[in-house]
Order: structure tokens, then C-alpha cells, then sequence
């Protein structure tokens, strides 16, 4: 599939929780102009008040801190907005991730550091496709 041909499942709705401003407007721009429907939160408390708001398909989490802080971050993002494991939480980081840290967190978590957008965008569809098949 080329990215030209790429169209997300389902009209997907993504919420990205990411600590940093203009990381945030760009990865929710970019991800709206592949035809997602986007919403961002800066924190957990506001990622919750947004999946009261709309629940997501799938959450993106990127936050400072190390892989566990993220990690502890993403299970109470989950817990306390009501969701359940169908819900897959992507974490990327920029820093190295330990092999199998995504195994410490179960529940369709996945942990990815993307060499670039579209590693990751490609990296969304494969989740998002796989969540579509679930529901």
C-alpha cells in the first residue's frame, strides 16, 4: 500500500497525548490530513477529560519521562477514562525503549520509536486495522 492509496480504518478517531505544544499541533495536523479524526491532551487529566468528551479508537502517547512513567501514565489514562483493553494505546518515545517493555503493560499496548512519520503513521494503520477486525 502507498501512502497515496492510504485511507485510515473506519474514519478512526486518535487521541494524542503529548506534553509538548507544538509537537502536539503538528502530529494532530498531520494526522488530520491523512483523514483522522483528531483530539489532543497536553496531560493525563486532560486526555481524560477528552475521552469523556469522544472516545477513541486509539490513544498516542507521548510524554516525558522515562518508559515506566509513560507507561504508568498510559494504564491511568485507560483506568480512569473508562476504557477497556480493546482500546489500543500506542507509546512512542524518542529515547532507547528496553526490549519487551511493552510486555510489562498488558492489554493491546504497543511501544514504537518511529524513525520518522510515516514509520509511524504506517505503524497506526497496521494497529487501527488490526482494532477494526476486533469490534
Amino acid at each position: 500500500m502507498t501512502l497515496a492509496t492510504y485511507l485510515p480504518p473506519h474514519n478512526s478517531r486518535i487521541l494524542v497525548v503529548e506534553d509538548v505544544q507544538e509537537t502536539r499541533e503538528a502530529i494532530g495536523l498531520l494526522l488530520e490530513h491523512d483523514g483522522y479524526r483528531v483530539d489532543c491532551a497536553r496531560d493525563e487529566q486532560e486526555a481524560i477529560e477528552r475521552i469523556q468528551q469522544h472516545r477513541p479508537d486509539l490513544i498516542l502517547v507521548s510524554l516525558s519521562g522515562t518508559p515506566d512513567e509513560v507507561m504508568a501514565a498510559s494504564r491511568n489514562i485507560r483506568a480512569r477514562g473508562g476504557l477497556s483493553q480493546l482500546t489500543p494505546i500506542v507509546i512512542f518515545s524518542l529515547q532507547i525503549v528496553p526490549d519487551g517493555a511493552d510486555e510489562k503493560f498488558p492489554g493491546n499496548v504497543h511501544v514504537i520509536v518511529p524513525d520518522n512519520f510515516d514509520h509511524l503513521r504506517c505503524f497506526l494503520m497496521l494497529v487501527l486495522g488490526g482494532a477494526s477486525r476486533t469490534h
